[in-house]
């Protein structure tokens, strides 16, 4: 007897949130399952930064391997709605692997521009394996935005990165799923702040739902640049950023002003943390925590530690830090960072030997 097979009934994101969200009749409602994204209890680094509470948002068990898809399912159901064939996008990695699968999914082309160099190769993997027509300039991140902003206007192609505004909008679902899972919004929230599109969006969606819902509340955004990228910090671009943190090495954030908004509305504030800082909260995730991220991601928890080095922190606090990006993305710096074992004979003396016993 032939039985029917067993379907995901998962409601897709843009209909769960669709109330909240610009869709309209003719909004297609695509997926690929993104969103509803674990957040989890980080006990033992917590006590390790010295908070009383800390939760880490997993947005790298999105489809793609991170928060990228939240905002490009809505900018992909958009650029259908206008009836365009084809996107483009300058990236540092995630954003092109988001917009080449979901234009995939949809039977768009996809073009993306990256800098030489300054990718990830997980990431470049991703982009091609989805099919996209990839460009390589001899420039940086910010260049590469340049020239994909100026082909959008130019031609019938439909501009995905951060500047659209769609982006903004399916990000924002993140903060609406951490009201949901915790019942309230929480005190702090840290992230990583690359071209300043996250944290923006996280603020959009924090004040949306607090008039919705009547939280007691809204969270302080805590934003973290890389220290060779912090552009923010020091007030003015950086011709030629540098940081191990692939996905936030931008010199000339795009959503600059509405992240420096999102601050000061939320009593937050942007700040730095360096490299060595990064690399230290991103083992220390895997190692007490369990998860694997990619360097970038742990901008956030870095930046808490720093802060409640330096007495600046609320021991006390609700935290929430915001993953962002998975640690396949970004693997051969993690392998970097042990050496290889030297072999040791294949007999039962020289394992217990080696573990001590």
């Amino acid at each position: 007897m032939n039985h029917a097979p067993t379907l995901s009934r998962a409601t897709p994101l843009l209909e769960r949130y669709r109330s909240y969200l610009p869709i309209t009749d003719k909004t297609p409602i695509i997926t690929l399952h993104e969103g509803d994204t674990p957040l989890i209890s980080a006990p033992r680094l917590a006590a390790n930064l010295g908070v009383n509470e800390l939760w880490l948002k997993l947005e790298t068990m999105n489809p793609t391997g991170s928060f990228k898809d939240r905002g490009m399912v809505m900018a992909i159901a958009k650029a259908l709605e206008a009836g365009s064939r084809a996107v483009v996008c300058a990236s540092t990695g995630n954003t092109s692997a988001a917009a080449a699968a979901y234009a995939a999914r949809t039977g768009l082309e996809c073009v993306v521009v990256v800098p030489a160099g300054k990718i990830a190769l997980g990431k470049l993997a991703q982009a091609l394996m989805y099919g996209a027509k990839l460009l390589v300039i001899e420039g940086n991140f910010d260049q590469a935005l340049d020239m994909v902003r100026a082909l959008s206007e130019s031609q019938p192609i439909t501009l995905v990165n951060s500047v659209n505004p769609y982006r903004l909008e399916g990000q924002a679902t993140a903060a609406y799923e951490i009201i949901d899972a915790l019942g309230d919004a929480p005190d702090y929230l840290a992230l990583p702040v690359g071209n300043a599109g996250n944290i923006s969006a996280y603020w959009l969606g924090f004040q949306r739902y607090y008039a919705a819902h009547q939280c007691e509340s809204t969270p302080q955004m805590l934003g973290f640049q890389a220290t060779g990228s912090a552009a923010i910090v020091r007030g003015e671009p950086i011709a030629h950023p540098e940081t191990v943190a692939t996905a936030i090495r931008i010199g000339n954030p795009a959503s600059w002003k509405l992240a420096t908004a999102a601050r000061d509305e939320s009593g937050g504030l942007i700040d730095d943390v360096s490299d060595e800082e990064i690399i230290a909260a991103w083992r220390d995730l895997a190692a007490m925590e369990g998860i694997f991220c990619e360097p970038a991601s742990a901008a956030g928890v870095a930046g808490i530690r720093k802060l409640m080095r330096e007495g600046r922190g609320d021991p006390k606090g609700r935290y929430v830090a915001v993953l962002t990006g998975h640690g396949l993305k970004d693997p051969q710096l993690a392998v970097e960072q042990f050496s290889v074992p030297a072999p040791i004979p294949a007999d039962l003396k020289a394992v217990e030997k080696a573990l001590g016993f």
